[in-house]
């Protein structure tokens, strides 16, 4: 009934798609498995992609030839630039989406791409012979072989859903949770353990009073998440967003409810993400505050549904429904479905490779929230990851890595396996220590190539990115010689106001003044503008940054060669930390579980101290 496939991918949300995308697109024949074939990359909570970091990341994703940024251009119905008043390395851009919208068009995307199969069943267990992964079995007992398996489960392995004091099996709301794997992969020596997510009552938006709202217009102009020339809507059909606030009131109804909340009561033991708390934990936290911050987002272009985003809960619909309409704008608000809490299965993150590979079972990768992760960029990033990595070992060639210095997604990885995670990941830009390289503008710069290396990236791509490199350059060069004579620039410089030059200035000198930027240097230079007339937004936007930020960049850059001398020592795969006295024990023992690759991986395991990486250096001869 089934041929072998190279690549069997588990589970069809954000993290599964782009390994089935990614390994497919590399040439390996695939099977994708899932559930309901009704639900691909359905988006669980929120109706959005991007935002602080994760805007970088589903960059990144399309630089790399992944299909996120696509989807999210052309389903879009509002674009902001979040943080544009800081400098570029906080910018990140995020779109509202249209959900059903979403699901359909990366439905078709996948339908469309050469080497995909589909499959609907439930996957209950993984064929392993002598530690080497060689398929799966399916619920309905089906036997599928593959040379690899992506498992990217989400929070449906044991996934129980909580409401108040009711709670039911299910991976979300209305559907069933997967059994099976999880109790296998403990047998085979994993270590398991449970982490908690949530989301927000929906509701009707015709029973809303706007009025009592802020609005929250999208960007004029959109620049969107994909580096090629996806199409998109004006900024004159953006649909808007609104904000309102919680009051004590909302807050004292919320408490009466608190001894029913499975969180409060202990029913529910896994922990939940910190960076995005229950309304209830917001309540009780930060007590001081006595209201909290509630965006109101449409769910798409032709539905009433409404997202009510900071507003999570698990409390009884009773209490929900009461408190929810003592927010201003949603007196008479009426509920399409409550709020709901989902306890889940992961695997903590340490047990894997670099590669995503497991480290206990060859052949076997993990990518998304079932590495401990939370966020659909997370999800999107390493099912990427792992689709490609899964085509290579397939292929029995070299596994692809991103340092940290070469991407979030690169950074986000890193973490996972050296530090572990006990609460839901969620990446944000504090976590780069090289985020002034790692724009969210300059991805193609950065990744574009090394995927096209490989095979993924297309050709496309390749030429735009040579063509945008190469406008680039232009721009530097012509702003670097450009003469400016006093005369024709002081009566702008006044303006601002900035002092007025004596002499002569090369345009590339003005633009590291603060409060001067390109656009508005053109402007006061037509001689200027008419000898950057021929290039394009991006490149000009490139340009600029590289020159005004070219100082940090450097020091960036020198930074990553000195740290590299670590990152390129590498440590030999079977290397005995028993024998080494001189290790404090905490260290012996987390290099014993995480097994790292190099000493600058063995620098950043959690409780490692410096001393302990030197003692390390001198056993390896260094």
């Amino acid at each position: 009934m089934f041929s072998v496939y190279d690549v069997i991918v588990v589970g069809a949300g954000h993290a599964g798609c782009e390994a089935a995308a990614a390994a497919a697109n590399m040439g390996s024949k695939v099977l994708l498995v899932t559930m309901n074939l009704q639900t691909i990359a359905q988006m669980s909570c929120n109706p959005a992609m991007g935002g602080i970091a994760k805007g970088q990341i589903v960059r990144e994703i399309d630089a790399l030839g992944g299909y996120s940024g696509i989807v999210t251009d052309t389903t879009m119905i509002q674009f902001r630039m979040l943080n544009k008043s800081k400098g570029p390395a906080m910018w990140s851009p995020r779109a509202q989406s249209d959900r059903m919208l979403f699901s359909q068009k990366w439905r078709s995307l996948l339908e469309q791409t050469p080497n995909i199969d589909f499959y609907q069943d439930m996957v209950k267990g993984l064929l392993v012979k002598n530690n080497v992964c060689v398929g799966v079995v399916t619920g309905m007992g089906h036997e599928i072989k593959a040379t690899t398996v992506v498992l990217t489960n989400g929070t449906f392995l044991n996934g129980i859903i909580h409401i108040g004091e009711k709670k039911f099996g299910g991976g979300r709301v209305a559907e069933k949770a997967a059994t099976g794997i999880t109790e296998q992969l403990v047998e085979l020596g994993f270590e398991s353990d449970r982490l908690k997510t949530g989301t927000p009552p929906r509701v009707d938006g015709r029973s809303l009073d706007y009025s009592k709202m802020e609005e929250q217009k999208g960007d004029e102009e959109i620049s969107g998440f994909s580096f090629l020339p996806v199409p998109k809507i004006t900024a004159a059909q953006q649909k808007n967003c609104w904000i309102t606030y919680t009051n004590q009131t909302v807050h004292d109804i919320l408490k009466t409810g608190f001894d029913r909340s499975p969180m409060y009561s202990g029913r529910i033991e896994g922990v939940g993400p910190r960076y995005c708390p229950s309304i209830e934990d917001k309540v009780n936290r930060f007590a001081d505050k006595d209201r909290h911050q509630i965006f109101v987002e449409p769910e798409g272009w032709n539905t009433v549904e409404i997202y009510v985003n900071g507003f999570s809960t698990s409390l009884p619909e009773e209490v929900q429904f009461e408190a929810i309409r003592m927010i201003p704008g949603f007196e008479k608000a009426k509920i399409f479905r409550p709020g709901y809490a989902i306890e889940y299965d992961y695997f903590p993150p340490t047990q894997l490779h670099y590669s995503l590979e497991t480290k206990r079972i060859k052949n076997l990768f993990f990518a998304g929230q079932i590495n401990g992760t939370t966020g659909y960029e997370e999800a999107a990033c390493q099912g990427l990851m792992a689709g490609m990595n899964a085509y290579l070992a397939a292929q029995h060639e070299a596994p692809f890595i991103l340092k940290r210095s070469d991407a979030y997604i690169g950074v986000l990885i890193d973490d996972l396996i050296s530090k572990g995670t006990e609460e839901p990941y969620r990446m944000f830009t504090s976590r780069a220590e090289f985020r002034t390289l790692l724009r969210q503008d300059n991805a193609d710069l950065r990744l574009t190539e090394k995927s096209y290396t490989l095979g993924l990236a297309t050709g496309e791509r390749m030429k735009l990115l040579e063509e945008k490199q190469n406008d680039i350059n232009n721009i530097i060069n012509i702003i670097n010689l450009f003469q400016i004579e006093p005369y024709e620039v002081n009566e702008y410089l006044n303006t601002i106001p900035s002092t007025p030059i004596s002499q002569k200035q090369k345009a590339a000198q003005l633009l590291l003044r603060p409060g001067i930027n390109l656009n508005n240097l053109q402007d006061a230079l037509p001689k200027l503008s008419a000898a950057l007339a021929n290039s394009k937004k991006e490149a000009l936007e490139e340009a600029e940054i590289q020159i005004k930020y070219n100082i940090y960049i450097e020091k960036e850059k020198e930074l990553i060669s000195k740290m590299s001398k670590l990152e390129d020592l590498m440590i030999p795969e079977n290397f005995n930390y028993t024998h080494i006295s001189a290790l404090s024990t905490e260290a012996r023992l987390k290099f014993i579980s995480v097994k790292p690759r190099t000493l600058g991986q063995a620098s950043r395991i959690s409780g490692v101290n410096p001393s302990d990486v030197q003692i390390l250096m001198v056993y390896m001869g260094r």
